[in-house]
């Protein structure tokens, strides 16, 4: 009987080395692979996600395992969908998550069609996440035992076409156990290290990144209160995020955080805590895992951020393929550009980025009207 292959995505790390060693005990025919990926001209080792030492951890794993290694070249997918993205969405007004970008287009798009392109039946990651399978249904997605580790708000992106030929074999795994596996089988990724930070940012500050490609994102505008009132000048909205208070250099009777920005007059709009945020938002086009929006709305729990936590709300599905979510209670921090995840009872339903253009502003309902800032006078 011949074996179902698998091409398991390897990065160096400890997560995908031992997808790897799991799915081959599990009796697959298993191919490692590692994508190259784009750093700016002159920083060729900045990328965390494929510099020098790390594909050479990955390769030793393979060796290890003795299964195939190939070393696969999306440098230039890769910077014109998720660097341009990310480029692209600061430019809008928005902050962007280039992950989401990255498992869509390069992870699950690029390197699946080369493991295909192998003969492949599967493509796996060392993504914590579950998948359920049944015959004649679509496949359902849910989150890892580890909620900790927990990666399903990044991968509500994947159609069905795409879960079809997924495996995580790490979903039913805590983050302890899988480094105790790498430990037992003497990996050589069993120590290695995380990094949250974006992979070709290479530990250096975004804004210094932005500054470097995209220099009209610096160009300075008013800073303005909710009210319209003049306050300052701003160095760059693609500086500032929602919800940020510090460095914006406003002496104010209050502590002031930013509450928008206005990409059509270059405008940071600031306000007061109670300012912040709303009950509900309007997303882009939704992609539902069925394949299929729901006929009706529903209550479900939402994510607005990969580190945020699901709160309750109420999800209408519209006709032109968005959704508009109404939270249970406001929030502080709805940012265009993140995506909203809908989960019930731990599965993935969808989820859509929240919409630049469609933020419902409604943090004056059922409010007094926002009250001016009064600055300090500093001479």
């Amino acid at each position: 009987m011949t074996k179902p292959k698998v091409v398991v995505a390897m990065s160096g790390g400890v997560d995908s080395s031992v997808a790897a060693a799991l799915l081959q005990q599990q009796g697959y025919e298993v191919i490692g692979m590692m994508l190259r990926l784009w750093s700016e001209p002159g920083r060729a080792a900045s990328n965390r996600c494929c510099t020098p030492a790390s594909m050479s951890v990955a390769r030793r794993v393979a060796g290890q395992l003795g299964i195939p290694f190939y070393a696969i070249n999306a440098q230039e997918s890769f910077r014109e969908v998720v660097v341009q993205s990310f480029l692209d969405g600061y430019a809008s007004g928005g902050t962007p998550n280039p992950c989401l970008a990255c498992n869509r287009e390069i992870r699950w798009e690029y390197l699946l069609n080369r493991a295909l392109a192998l003969g492949a039946d599967y493509m796996a990651t060392g993504h914590y996440v579950r998948l359920t399978r049944n015959p004649g249904e679509p496949v359902r997605l849910f989150e890892a035992i580890d909620t900790h580790k927990d990666q399903s708000y990044v991968l509500h992106v994947l159609n069905q076409a795409k879960l079809q030929h997924a495996l995580f074999p790490l979903g039913e795994l805590t983050k302890p156990e899988v480094r105790a596996i790498a430990a037992e089988l003497k990996l050589p990724a069993a120590t290695s290290k995380e990094s949250m930070d974006l992979c070709f940012l290479g530990g250096q500050d975004y804004r210094d990144f932005l500054h470097r490609h995209q220099p009209q994102l610096a160009q300075p505008g008013a800073i303005v209160g909710v009210n319209g009132e003049a306050l300052g000048e701003h160095s760059g909205l693609a500086h500032y995020t929602i919800g940020q208070r510090k460095g914006l250099g406003i002496p104010a009777a209050r502590p002031l955080y930013v509450i928008a920005k206005d990409t059509a007059r270059n405008q940071l709009i600031v306000g007061f805590e109670e300012d912040l945020g709303g009950s509900q938002l309007l997303t882009e086009p939704m992609q539902w895992v069925s394949g299929a929006a729901p006929a009706q709305p529903f209550d479900a729990e939402v994510k607005i951020r990969y580190s945020a936590r699901k709160v309750a709300a109420r999800v209408t599905p519209l006709a032109d393929g968005r959704s508009a979510i109404r939270f249970a209670q406001p929030l502080r921090d709805i940012t265009p550009g993140q995506a909203a995840v809908i989960y019930v009872d731990g599965e993935v339903l969808g989820g859509g980025l929240i919409s630049a253009a469609a933020v419902v502003e409604d943090r004056k309902l059922n409010r007094p009207a926002p009250e001016s800032i009064t600055l300090l006078d500093m001479h």
